[in-house]
Order: C-alpha cells, then sequence, then structure tokens
C-alpha cells in the first residue's frame, strides 16, 4: 500500500532524514516510534509533500507519489492528521466534516457524515459546537472523522496522543484497531506503549535513521530498543 524508499528531508541545509524506508502493507497498522526531536513527524511530513524529500521515493499502490502536490496525494487517497490537528476552529463539528468530503472510492464503503457519527458517536451531542472550543480529545476525534470522510486509501497519524488524557487515549485506541479493517494506518507516537499495544509492526527512528524495526511483541520485548530510543 504505502512504500518509502530512502527518502532524505532536509530543513534548508539541516539534513533531518538521512535514508529513511518503510512499508505499510494493506490492513495493517504500522507505527513510527522515537523520542521527541527523532525525526517522526519530519518523516510523515515528508510522505505527505509538506516538506517533500530531496532524494527518494514514496509510492501509494505502486504509484510513484514522491513529486505529487499535496492536494493530489489527498484526493489520491493519502489522508493525514497532522500532529497540531488543524480543524477549522471557526466552523462547527458538523461544518468540519461537510467541507472535507470526498467521493467514494471504487469498491470500498463510503464514509458519510451520517457513517461518521455512528463511529464517533462523542461528536453527535457536539455537531454545532465550534471547533475552537472543544476539548483537545474532541478536537483529536474531529481530526480523525474529517479525514476519513475524504474517503481514503490509507491514514497517516501524527502524535495522536499527545496531550490527551489517558481515558480519551484508551478511546483513541479503540477508533484506530477499529480502521484497521478498512485502511493501513501508519502512526508516528512518542508514546510507545500505546503506539505498539495497537500495531502490528514498528519503525524506531533516532537522528534521522531507522534502528530498528520488528513486530510489536518485538518492541515491547527488547529491552535494550526500550532503554535507548523508546519510553515505553
Amino acid at each position: 500500500m504505502l512504500k518509502v524508499e530512502d527518502i532524505h528531508v532536509y530543513y534548508g541545509d539541516s539534513h533531518v532524514l538521512q535514508g529513511v524506508s518503510l512499508e505499510v502493507k494493506s490492513k495493517e497498522i504500522v507505527c513510527l516510534l522515537g523520542r521527541n526531536g527523532a525525526g517522526k513527524s519530519t518523516t510523515m511530513l515528508g510522505i505527505v509533500g509538506v516538506n517533500p524529500p530531496r532524494f527518494g521515493k514514496v509510492f501509494l499502490n505502486g504509484i510513484d507519489i514522491t513529486k505529487a502536490a499535496v492536494y493530489r496525494k489527498i484526493r489520491d487517497g493519502l489522508a493525514f492528521v497532522p500532529e497540531d490537528r488543524r480543524i477549522f476552529a471557526g466552523l462547527t463539528v458538523q461544518e468540519n466534516l461537510e467541507v472535507a468530503v470526498l467521493p467514494p472510492r471504487e469498491g470500498k464503503r463510503q464514509w458519510t457524515i451520517d457513517r461518521i457519527y455512528e463511529n464517533f458517536p462523542l461528536l453527535i451531542a457536539l455537531k454545532n459546537r465550534k471547533g475552537g472550543n472543544l476539548s483537545g480529545g474532541e478536537q483529536q476525534m474531529l481530526a480523525i472523522a474529517r479525514a476519513l470522510v475524504g474517503n481514503p486509501l490509507m491514514l497517516l497519524l501524527d502524535e495522536p496522543c499527545e496531550g490527551l488524557a489517558p481515558v480519551i487515549v484508551e478511546e483513541l485506541g479503540k477508533v484506530i484497531i477499529g480502521l484497521k479493517s478498512e485502511m493501513p494506518v501508519l502512526l508516528a507516537e512518542q508514546n510507545a506503549h500505546f503506539a505498539l499495544s495497537v500495531s502490528d509492526r514498528g519503525y524506531v527512528i533516532d537522528k534521522g535513521v531507522i534502528r530498528y524495526e520488528g513486530t510489536a511483541d518485538d518492541l515491547l520485548t527488547n529491552t535494550e530498543i526500550q532503554s535507548r530510543y523508546l519510553s515505553v
């Protein structure tokens, strides 16, 4: 589904990602782990094209999307929920969903707004509330819901747990696991315990380089990886 081959991403002259490669297959949840500043968000921004790679390739369903504009990648099925959520603060929950609707994908069950409310019942009572008046957890749920009404083929989540209460994190985990049968998910997260609890496989990044990859069980039981690169 998604294949990232040896991407190098820069901020000005600073060489931040130094040859990152990873893969996410159909109906798979994969996490990208690492401490703050390790390169997780830069990887996501490189894939989406907000800060495109200078070198390397990104493929979606076998198609090279490396140089495609961000809006084109979204229309082609790559949904992205950024770390800061980027909901429209002046629009209601309902309006945030309405502006993001895209046509259904062939052979895929459509994510209508009604279906969103079925899967995110928390949002029903909030549908007329402005996005800027939502709590952090409510905003995160809305951000994911807004991505889904675009009927994506794949979902990228950048630090979804940041700043959320444990009870909301638990609810978020249920939502992410529930999406597995619908689409693959790439999850960049500093909260390694949460990420590994919902993922099939994981990659560990440090200083812009993938240091380790393995199953979720491998990463949970590898004490050396935990102590050197993770905060489990």
